[in-house]
């Protein structure tokens, strides 16, 4: 029996799609990592600030149960801080995965499914210069 799929890859026969797949799949990383920056950028200070007296006292005296009820009495200071490292960590896993391992086969589908609506749509896609507009040169 030959192992050869039945079926080829969409990748193989269309090297456009394939490449329109990476720059959406590229569009996705750098929306990613856009979101987190701005999240660090709004949030985070604004939790900083609002746990500025216990920053203080921490610096004077820091021992972890100061760190624990400084957190606790602050929970929205705590959320804020907690939301920006926790994208940040998850997008770290996400993006290193992606690189180590390769995209899963089904966010290739996603990815794929996605390039095919933009496409359908055309121009009037807010993606499809980014994604379908054939490089100059």
């Amino acid at each position: 029996m030959d192992n050869k799929p039945e079926k080829p890859e969409r990748e193989n026969y269309d090297p456009v799609f394939a490449q329109q797949v990476q720059k959406l799949h590229r569009l996705t990383v750098w929306g990613r990592w856009l979101f987190i920056a701005s999240s660090w950028v709004t949030i985070a200070p604004l939790s900083l600030w609002e746990l500025r007296e216990e920053i203080l006292l921490w610096k004077q005296y820091f021992t972890w149960v100061a760190l624990r009820f400084g957190l606790f009495y602050h929970p929205l200071a705590t959320l804020g801080l907690g939301f920006c490292i926790g994208m940040t960590v998850a997008t770290l896993v996400w993006q290193s995965r992606n690189i180590i391992w390769g995209l899963p086969q089904q966010e290739l589908k996603r990815l794929e499914k996605q390039v095919d609506r933009i496409r359908q749509q055309g121009p009037s896609h807010p993606l499809w210069k980014w994604v379908c507009k054939p490089n100059p040169g």
